[in-house]
């Protein structure tokens, strides 16, 4: 039988939507704004890195990235989010989701801007320093995953908390777009200032020399929303959750959201100590009774992200690879070092627009209505269509006349992603387990994308190579590994709906009342034997 939830809990709960939630979905999405354009924009100019550090003089066509640096250069960012998402969800639980917060978020500054400073006596000197300070810059961005959608979860109340835990996702959608809009502008105001030729008509001079500074410039860029947003979060007061059930400080916690609430709050400090004192509040990660009562849970929330990342970064991170394939993005022998920018930021702007950034923002109107299980198991299911729809006809995409169809299909997929599993592994997370292990677990959980994200950037770039080049030669159409690849994820996507079976449903219930802590023992241990459980 569920025990009396703490007054400043419940005062949450019920709270209507105030001018406190809009604040919190700025400050807390801002850092997810910047996390997506500083993962996502490395995409944007692979290329340029290519053509600048690694064209032989006199060679046929402009220089790429071999795969070995390529991979690095796309690839260490998520390793160091990985990294920091296991770190800093465990110390958002140790020290308070604030007080870590503002770490993050000054180490996403500070590598932003070395990442744009980066150097080196030869190519593989910028690569090796470039690769170092994207290392760290995603450390920072790791730790914004848990803290965000916990300190979300944590604010909101129970009737539209997955709408604002989906709004600071969204701000993803908004971070993935300005990196295409900052690449337009940059790579058209020094196209425009710098006249230069194609690679056809002069290999030597198709390559400005200030073209080093746009990539530089692009990534810098990323430095500044996360600056503008560091005083606003070091004024937020700590989670009443965390300061309550975590802390027992309950005296604060309702001090500090009767300023936040502009209500009278009761201090409870005999309830907060008994509820402290609990079996069913005091097992850890790796207990038994977690296991008991969590562990499908764990397991819902770690394989449906890690499976969605494979398939979300693959597709983001070489779209431009897949956009060359088909022939949208002309040949980069056709165009000079700059325009190729501008093409391939022009590319992913028009997919951004039109599937990215809706796709995010149809999950937070309707995911309080239509609830996490469905959108999930819906978005799976229908990038799983998409995705074999574009592949297993692959070659007939790939002449001129059925480009747009292809592209349109393929936004569907980015469109289903977003309004669909890439949010809703974001959210469920941050509500289902123990305050006490909230962020530990939605760090758990990112680590498991971040690793899916890792395969799918490694592998993609692998695995789409010309798997046959003298088939190519005999009339083949080019990207035959593209093919195999794009099946390959749209088998991960149809899996994903099998081990979405695992995910809770939590639309509609208290943070308490899903995790177990204000429940009684033979509650939480009914509560565990169904991983779907739907709101009363």
């Amino acid at each position: 039988m569920a025990r009396e939830q703490l007054v400043v809990l419940n005062a949450l709960d019920v709270a209507k939507t105030q001018w406190y939630h809009f604040t919190a979905i700025v400050i807390a999405g801002m850092g997810f704004f910047t996390d997506a354009y500083d993962l996502f924009c490395i995409s944007l100019v692979t290329k340029l890195l290519g053509r600048i550090y690694y064209t032989k003089p006199g060679a046929p066509k402009p220089g790429t990235l071999p795969p070995n640096v390529a991979a690095a250069v796309n690839g260490v960012a998520l390793c160091g989010t990985l990294a920091g998402q296991l770190f800093f969800g465990w110390l958002g639980d140790k020290m308070g989701r604030k007080k870590v917060y503002g770490i993050t978020l000054v180490l996403m500054v500070v590598c932003s801007l070395a990442s744009g400073l980066s150097f080196g006596s030869s190519a593989n000197g910028v690569m090796t320093t470039l690769c170092f300070f994207r290392f760290w810059l995603g450390f920072g961005i790791g730790g914004d995953y848990p803290l965000s959608a916990t300190i979300m979860s944590e604010y909101a109340n129970k009737k539209t908390r997955g709408a604002f835990i989906a709004a600071v996702f969204a701000m993803q959608g908004f971070g993935i777009l300005a990196g295409g809009i900052v690449a337009l502008i940059v790579s058209a105001a020094f196209d425009h200032a710098f006249k230069t030729p194609t690679y056809h008509e002069n290999p030597a001079a198709s390559l400005a020399p200030q073209a080093d500074y746009i990539w530089r410039i692009i990534l810098m860029f990323g430095a500044i929303p996360a600056g503008l947003t560091f005083y606003w979060r070091m004024k937020m007061p700590e989670t009443a959750r965390y300061t309550a059930l975590v802390a027992k400080n309950a005296k604060q916690a309702a001090s500090d959201m009767s300023k936040v609430l502009n209500v009278e709050i009761e201090v409870e400090e005999e309830k907060v100590q008994r509820m402290a004192q609990e079996p069913a509040n005091s097992f850890g990660l790796f207990s038994k009774e977690f296991a008991k009562r969590h562990g499908l849970h764990l397991l819902g929330t770690t394989s449906t992200w890690f499976l969605l990342d494979i398939a979300f970064y693959s597709q983001n991170l070489f779209q431009k690879d897949i956009f060359s394939a088909i022939n949208w993005i002309p040949p980069a022998a056709t165009m000079n070092a700059i325009h190729e920018v501008f093409q391939i930021a022009k590319a992913q702007t028009l997919i951004a627009l039109c599937s990215t950034v809706p796709g995010y923002w149809f999950t937070v109107a309707l995911i309080d209505h239509l609830g996490r299980f469905f959108i999930q198991m819906m978005g799976f299911f229908f990038m799983t269509v998409f995705m074999f729809a574009i592949a297993i006809p692959y070659h007939h995409w790939t002449l001129k006349p059925n480009r747009i169809g292809f592209v349109v299909m393929y936004s569907l997929t980015f469109f289903f992603a977003n309004f669909g599993p890439n949010a809703t592994t974001f959210v469920v997370p941050a509500e289902i387990f123990p305050a006490r292990l909230r962020s530990t677990c939605h760090g758990i959980s990112a680590a498991a994308g971040k690793a899916g994200a890792i395969i799918g950037a490694f592998g993609f770039l692998y695995a789409a190579q010309n798997t046959d080049p003298k088939k190519t030669d005999a009339g083949y159409p080019p990207g035959i590994g593209v093919k195999w690849s794009l099946i390959v994820l749209g088998v991960i996507n149809f899996i994903g709906m099998l081990f979405t079976l695992f995910v809770p449903e939590s639309r509609g219930k208290s943070l308490e009342e899903l995790s177990g802590e204000n429940a009684d023992e033979n509650d939480g241990e009914k509560q565990a034997a169904s991983p779907r459980t739907a709101p009363v």
